[in-house]
């Protein structure tokens, strides 16, 4: 009875839509018939797969690739360590207490071996980073020495002790290059050219032995590097040596080729290190070039000056020109302050002025070692060092006189020297003609 109703309800409802409704309607259900009439192909996994069927009532596993996250494990592992700054006055010990540890752990650390004796000069702005165990005892430190080197220390397994390693990480080196013109100064040149005040220094350290960086400097004098970059995981992480430079000073080229032991030749093989330094003082300029007769600002007459005034700030330290003896160490009205030293038989220099000598007579100094204080003791009308070298008694000009040449490499360096050389050469004339090609 209910199912005649709905018939008949249904019949009544189509009878009453409009006719194309009604057409529409009928075309629809044919078209849905046919579909459901028609045989279907078997289920597929995947189209990119090899199809297989599935069987009604079947139960079928499904494998779960496991994906292995060590990054994930890493992170968990660095949440678990506390970042601890060494503050001013801070110790190892009292960085220990404020993370809970006991004296005793801190202790433990310091025999942890020769590696932890780094511990001990920990300065303000070091990062050490601890890790304690679920009870809050001790369970790790790391400690950056420095970019590439991170100290390790921690528990040694199965033994009731600690162990320290140092965690190198390995420097990719790359090669650039500088150029430069001297147009104001030496050391504008440098900072146009890109370099950073350590390297402007060291380039000029690498020719101190045959250039007066202080008078000898001209306009238009040029220079040619090629420099270490180093980088760690992709990161610039700073400058390394100059391998190579060439500096041309006056229309003379002087060259300098870094050999595997650090130390710098001319192309030939002789060592750019030479007896005596041009110059005796990091200087900020000078006030009077040599010369046999000079109107004295005190004495108020014309008398020879044989030598050269330097003049700096106050304190700033004066170094010995080469290896010798101090034969005088005094005072008077005139030099003021003054040291003489002796270098062998032949040569004699002699620094004025100093503010405080830093030798006495019978020391025996090195090249570059601090021999006073510039300073304005004596006949002076300002602050200066006044720096006088003699051959065999005669006075002779410090920036031009004629030094003993320096040592060749070693025999047995040599070969290997000259392969150097020769790359390092060809450096120098690459970055020539990438920037003859960028002008």
């Amino acid at each position: 009875m209910r199912k005649k109703l709905k018939t008949t309800v249904a019949s009544t409802m189509l009878k009453n839509l409009p006719k194309p409704h009604r057409t529409g309607l009928a075309l629809a259900t044919l078209v849905l018939g046919g579909l459901i009439l028609l045989p279907s192909d078997p289920v597929e996994a995947s189209r990119h797969q090899e199809a297989f069927v599935l069987d009604a009532g079947v139960r079928y596993p499904l494998e779960m690739k496991v994906i292995d996250s060590p990054d994930v494990t890493l992170k968990e592992e660095e949440s678990n360590w506390q970042l601890y700054k060494v503050g001013s006055g801070d110790t190892l010990a009292q960085i220990f207490k404020r993370a809970g540890f006991s004296a005793r752990d801190t202790y433990n650390v310091t025999q942890a071996g020769e590696l932890a004796k780094t511990l001990v000069t920990l300065i303000p702005g070091d990062e050490l980073y601890l890790l304690a165990d679920d009870k809050g005892a001790f369970a790790g430190l790391k400690y950056s020495v420095s970019p590439t080197e991170t100290l390790h220390i921690k528990p040694e397994e199965g033994q009731d002790k600690l162990v320290a390693d140092l965690e190198t990480k390995h420097v990719d080196i790359r090669y650039n290059f500088a150029q430069g013109e001297i147009d104001s100064s030496f050391w504008n040149a440098g900072v146009t050219a890109g370099l950073s005040s350590n390297q402007i220094m060291h380039l000029a350290g690498i020719f101190g032995w045959d250039i007066d960086f202080a008078v000898g400097i001209r306009s238009g004098d040029t220079f040619n590097i090629v420099f270490e970059e180093h980088y760690i995981d992709g990161e610039f992480v700073g400058y390394g040596d100059i391998v190579a430079a060439e500096f041309v000073n006056q229309g003379e080229q002087f060259t300098a080729i870094q050999h595997s032991d650090g130390n710098y030749y001319t192309p030939e093989g002789r060592s750019m290190r030479k007896s005596f330094l041009r110059a005796p003082i990091n200087f900020k300029y000078v006030s009077s070039n040599f010369t046999t007769a000079r109107f004295h600002p005190v004495q108020k007459r014309w008398k020879a000056h044989r030598g050269t005034d330097y003049v700096a700030a106050i304190g700033t330290p004066v170094m010995a020109a080469g290896d010798g003896k101090v034969i005088e160490a005094s005072y008077n009205k005139f030099n003021g302050n003054y040291v003489f030293i002796r270098h062998g038989d032949k040569y004699v220099t002699k620094y004025l002025h100093f503010k405080k000598r830093a030798v006495k007579v019978g020391d025996v100094v090195k090249q570059g070692q601090t021999v006073g204080y510039l300073g304005n003791t004596g006949m002076v009308t300002g602050a200066h060092l006044h720096y006088e070298f003699l051959v065999n008694g005669v006075h002779r000009n410090p920036r031009t006189v004629e030094l003993p040449k320096a040592r060749p490499i070693a025999e047995s360096e040599r070969a290997a020297f000259m392969e150097i050389a020769e790359n390092r050469l060809n450096q120098l004339g690459t970055t020539k003609r990438i920037m003859l090609a960028m002008k």
